[in-house]
Order: structure tokens, then C-alpha cells, then sequence
């Protein structure tokens, strides 16, 4: 019996991304199958940035089809990024296809870190981010990226994002001086993360990492009532305490309807650089449970590992450091599993359609 498309995709519906939890055919992520000889020409088309991910997704395409009988031509693999809907009140802005929020319940959990990590891996697997450090009172992202100076300014009211390591950035930290404290009230500290937003040049951006403070105040509201959010991140540890905040923030994107893409547990476990032995300091399972309960993704877990640390404090984080070591591995999941839930979700089709206007003279 001659090869058909049908028995083609009966064979990939059975083939579950990762990085979705659905198939390529649930996603509508087959382009085309050209059947030349008894063997299918596959053309997939991603929802979702994967360089260094494609060649792996190839080997379980080919491997499936085989499994069931079927050999295979050749396999194509392309992505392609598509603004996806936000909250009601609100549209996608100019050259920003989609925005992401990294939020944590409470300091100290890694926040920063995971965000300017998962802006990297994102950048690293072929799409074009940006990263904005919302933490007015304590920005960290200058440093993180290794960028120091201000950012220039054509016109004397925009500014131009500072590029470091293939991301575009913008912080409060350009601004002044690392040792100066932001002795502002609420009112203004929101109204400088809107002009940060707004007032950057940023360049025709796939996705935009927002880097927020931790907690559920004012910053936090001005991001769900006056910034376009497609989605947002969790960053907890297995801390009681920790999960306790986490939830806060949890309820509080739900609320204003900002969907959560998933939780990174950070600080899961500590290996003794010495002996080897493995001690869940801040507790275990917590990220998992919490995940569960939420009826959210876990996205990943992170060692607690002094490397992390150190290589942040260089301004070359983890990603950029050591890309083939296993703690950048486990960010690069993180971040094709968030986009690969992102892609997932509804498309913003407001930009498809023409602006009706009701003359009524």
C-alpha cells in the first residue's frame, strides 16, 4: 500500500513536543508533507525560537516514522514568532511582538538572574529579546550584562536600548549612579518604568523579558493595567515561605488576567562541590507541588550553585559563560518550554484588520 499524508500525520500525532505538550499536529506546526518515492519531505514550522533544539526535534520526527513503519525524506525545520493576545484593555506595542513577566513573590529567590538567563536562551536559540529592568529601587540587570555607561539618545527625548551579548537592555542602573539609592515614592517609580518601556528605541522584538520587583504592588499593577502582557513566570524556591509569596503572585496575574507560562523552581538542590552529596537546603518539592495545585507548568528546576552566582557577578551569566554546560542547558529548556506554552496560546490578529471609523456627518 502506497505512502498517504494521513498515515503520515496518524504516525506524528502520536509524537509529543515537549516544549508544548501537544503534537505537531495539534499545533498545526506541519507545513507540508511531500511524499516522493514512498518517503515523506516534511516542512514543520515552529510557534516557537529553536536553533539548537531542531536538530533534536528531527531525530525524534525521523526516529517516529520509523518506528511506524514509515522512512523518511527529508525533515525542514523553520520557526516563526506571532504576536499573541494580551489583556482586553489593551494592544501589542510597536515592534514588540510579545511581552513576558518575570515575577517572583519575594526577594531573594533568583528572580534577576533567572530572567536575564532566560532572555539569553531565548536570544541563543535564534529570536530577537530584549530584557527591561523593572526593579527601580534595585536594579541588577547593568551588571548582569556586563553593560556600564548611558544610553544614547537621537532625538533628546528617546532612548536607545544598550546591547550586550545580543540582547537589547534597558534599566534605571544606565541612568545613575550604582551607588545611588532610589529614595522615590510609588507614583513616580511607576511612571519611570512606563517611560523606560515606552520611551526606548527597541528594535523589532520577538520577545520582551520585563524583569520585575519582587512582590504585588504598584509596579506590578501598572504592568497588568498599562503594559500588554502575553505572559508571565513564576520564580520561587522550595522555601515554605517562598511558595507562600509565590502564591500571592499566582493569584494576583490570574487576576488581572495575565496567563502564567509556568514555574522555575530555583535553588532545588545543593551538590557538595567536594564529596558529592546532594542536600535539599530549602526544602523539596515545593516548585512541584505548587505547579500541581495551580494547575501550571513546572518549567524547570535550578541547583543551588555558586557558578550561577559567579558568573552573573562577572556581567557574562551562565548562558553566555558555559553554553554547553548543564546548568545553561537547563535555562535554554526553561526558555523553549515558556515560549512553547506561549506559542501555544491564542494570536493577537488586531494588526490583520483595518481601523473602522464611523463618520457620522
Amino acid at each position: 500500500m502506497s505512502l498517504t499524508e494521513s498515515m503520515v500525520n496518524e504516525s506524528l500525532k502520536k509524537l509529543i513536543d515537549p516544549n508544548t505538550e501537544k503534537s505537531l499536529v495539534d499545533t498545526k506546526s506541519i507545513e507540508s508533507i511531500d511524499i516522493v518515492d514512498d518517503k515523506p519531505n516534511l516542512k514543520i514550522c515552529l510557534g516557537y525560537p529553536a536553533k539548537n533544539y531542531a536538530e533534536t526535534l528531527n531525530h525524534m520526527i525521523i526516529d517516529k516514522l520509523l518506528a511506524d513503519g514509515i522512512s523518511c525524506g527529508t525533515v525542514e525545520i523553520t520557526w516563526k514568532i506571532e504576536s499573541h493576545s494580551v489583556q482586553k484593555s489593551l494592544q501589542p506595542m510597536k515592534n514588540i511582538k510579545n511581552v513576558i513577566a518575570v515575577a517572583s513573590g519575594k526577594g531573594g529567590v533568583g528572580k534577576s538572574t533567572t530572567a536575564v538567563n532566560i532572555a539569553l536562551a531565548l536570544a541563543g536559540e535564534g529570536s530577537n529579546v530584549g530584557i527591561l529592568d523593572a526593579d527601580i529601587y534595585g536594579p541588577s540587570i547593568p551588571r548582569m550584562m556586563g553593560l556600564s555607561g548611558q544610553p544614547d539618545s537621537q532625538d533628546g527625548k528617546s532612548l536607545e536600548p544598550m546591547e550586550n551579548h545580543g540582547l537589547q537592555a534597558m534599566s534605571i542602573g544606565f541612568l545613575i549612579d550604582e551607588e545611588t539609592p532610589m529614595i522615590w515614592r510609588g507614583p513616580m517609580v511607576t511612571q519611570a518604568l512606563e517611560q523606560l518601556l515606552t520611551d526606548t528605541q527597541w528594535r523589532e522584538l520577538d520577545y520582551l523579558i520585563i524583569d520585575l520587583p519582587p512582590g504585588t504592588g504598584d509596579v506590578q499593577l501598572t504592568l497588568a493595567q498599562k503594559i500588554p502582557v502575553s505572559g508571565s513566570i513564576i520564580v520561587t524556591t522550595p522555601q515554605n515561605i517562598a511558595l507562600l509569596d509565590a502564591r500571592k503572585g499566582l493569584k494576583m496575574f490570574e487576576k488581572v488576567e495575565v496567563p502564567v507560562l509556568g514555574i522555575v523552581e530555583n535553588m532545588s538542590l545543593h551538590i557538595c562541590g567536594k564529596c558529592g552529596n546532594e542536600e535539599s537546603i530549602f526544602g523539596e518539592g515545593g516548585g512541584t507541588s505548587l505547579a500541581e495545585e495551580s494547575k501550571v507548568d513546572l518549567l524547570g528546576q535550578l541547583p543551588l550553585d555558586k557558578s550561577i552566582r559567579e558568573q552573573t557577578d562577572t556581567g557574562k551569566p551562565s548562558v553566555v559563560f558555559d553554553p554547553s554546560s548543564r546548568i545553561a542547558e537547563i535555562y535554554a529548556e526553561i526558555a523553549r518550554k515558556a515560549a512553547g506554552k506561549l506559542a501555544a496560546q491564542s494570536k493577537d490578529y488586531s494588526a490583520k484588520f483595518p481601523k473602522i471609523v464611523i463618520d457620522n456627518n
